[in-house]
């Protein structure tokens, strides 16, 4: 069943570019991964949405999603409100909405 993540992120002032190189630099091989865009939400604030064919092929990707995230930790903010400096979130579609 398709899965999708979305992990959002506060860059720190001035690091928006560094933070945006580091993800066009990464190869995103995952086994599962459909598709990945990373949306700019606000002043400094972006959000990652990716799409898996499963659950269980995200879940398998977790550690090396993790390992990406620490090579560009050091341009995010903390989200406050005991986040750190990611918000993530992730499961299985239930409905899908057609147009």
């Amino acid at each position: 069943m398709t899965a999708f993540n979305v992990v959002r992120f506060r860059v720190k002032p001035g690091q928006e570019e560094t933070f945006l190189e580091a993800h066009r630099k990464t190869q995103r091989n995952f086994p599962g991964m459909r598709r990945a865009a990373l949306i700019k939400t606000g002043e400094r604030a972006y959000c990652m949405v990716g799409e898996w064919d499963a659950m269980a092929n995200l879940a398998s990707a977790r550690p090396e999603m993790i390992g990406l995230l620490d090579s560009f930790r050091d341009t995010l903010e903390d989200l406050g409100g005991g986040l750190g400096v990611t918000d993530p979130a992730s499961g299985e579609v239930v409905l899908e909405l057609k147009s």
